[in-house]
């Protein structure tokens, strides 16, 4: 976390909603016992009932604030047409079910993150998750004594959406103008959406205003994807839309959000060049686990607790994962998975 984020983020007791303008509203949503504190859930109205983009975490404290906010803005849950995922971590998705058991309305997501719920939902009922992440913190390099600490629990699955959006698509909003922006990074089918008769664009967690959202790829070995990569040209995307002021997920609202999405490129593009000079002064074959404690985290590695050490070694992974793609390192081995320089 940087100087300007401590000085800037509030926590969830000084947010309130707010009147937007343009029939859009800010709803602050409690994530009970997570550092990020809340997710900025926003209501867009029009003639044939509201929407919400992204709807909260699955938990009651987080489902009585959102009732009593949208309340606060006039809008029952009953009333609501549906809900737009900006993508399907628990933070957004999370009450998106309950929401339509209580309005009747749709959720609407990217194909690409609908078919990670379905995953999660098969997962879930197979009970394979404990073996899956062992066998892939074994294969970044982590010690026997960590694995049990680094495994994460498995959220509730978010409910499958009804309605898939694909890029460029404007969402059932009668009276309204709100085209969906696929960019996907953070999750694969992670979307933005431009309010077209506002001109405003909801972010997600895709451009954020004082931090930069997780990439990571998992399992962490793999060859088929390069989600950093994504993310980066996911960002170029954005930067076409100017000033125009951005609405994320977290933390506040901004202005800019081309200015903002091009300083996380060039964030990302200094780890990545720093990374190689790190490998490359180790001068041998690293592991994930290796390479994640040589970047710099928020914490020193030393005290990232297991689990976070895990998720470390997710954004390691996928930083290597571009690397390779631009052939600045290259695999050495197998398992665990290592990686040199390209000489």
């Amino acid at each position: 976390m940087t100087e300007r984020d401590v000085r800037t983020r509030r926590a969830y007791s000084a947010q309130k909603v707010t009147d937007l303008g343009d029939g859009v509203w800010s709803v602050p949503v409690p994530i009970p016992g997570n550092p990020l504190g809340y997710t900025l859930v926003y209501a867009v109205e029009s003639p044939a009932g509201p929407v919400l983009i992204d709807a909260g975490w699955n938990h009651p404290e987080a489902f009585e604030a959102l009732e009593s906010g949208l309340g606060q803005a006039g809008i029952a849950l009953s009333d609501l047409r549906g809900v737009v995922v900006t993508h399907y971590h628990p933070d957004h998705a999370g009450l998106a079910g309950q929401v339509k058991e209580t309005s009747g309305g749709w959720i609407a997501m990217h194909e690409a993150d609908a078919e990670m719920v379905r995953m999660f939902h098969d997962m879930a009922a197979s009970d394979d998750r404990p073996r899956i992440q062992t066998d892939m913190l074994r294969r970044a390099g982590a010690s026997p004594e960590e694995l049990p600490a680094a495994i994460m629990d498995a959220p509730i699955p978010p409910a499958i959406p009804d309605i898939h959006l694909a890029d460029r698509e404007l969402v059932d909003i009668p009276g309204r103008r709100l085209r969906t922006v696929w960019t996907p990074g953070h999750s694969p089918g992670h979307i933005c959406l431009h309010l077209e008769d506002g001109d405003r664009v909801f972010t997600g967690d895709h451009v954020l205003p004082g931090i930069t959202p997780h990439i990571g790829m998992y399992p962490y070995d793999r060859t088929d994807i390069d989600p950093l990569s994504e993310f980066l040209t996911s960002l170029d995307k954005i930067a076409t839309f100017g000033p125009l002021e951005a609405l994320p997920a977290h933390e506040w609202t901004f202005t800019d959000v081309a200015a903002r999405a091009g300083e996380i490129v060039e964030h990302h593009e200094e780890k990545l060049t720093k990374l190689v000079a790190s490998m490359a002064e180790a001068d041998r074959p690293l592991t994930i686990w290796t390479v994640a404690s040589l970047m710099t985290w928020n914490r020193r590695w030393e005290d990232l607790p297991p689990m976070l050490r895990g998720m470390a070694a997710g954004e390691a992974a996928a930083h290597l994962r571009t690397l390779e793609v631009r052939g600045l390192v290259r695999r050495t081995g197998g398992d665990p998975v290592t990686f040199v320089v390209h000489s």
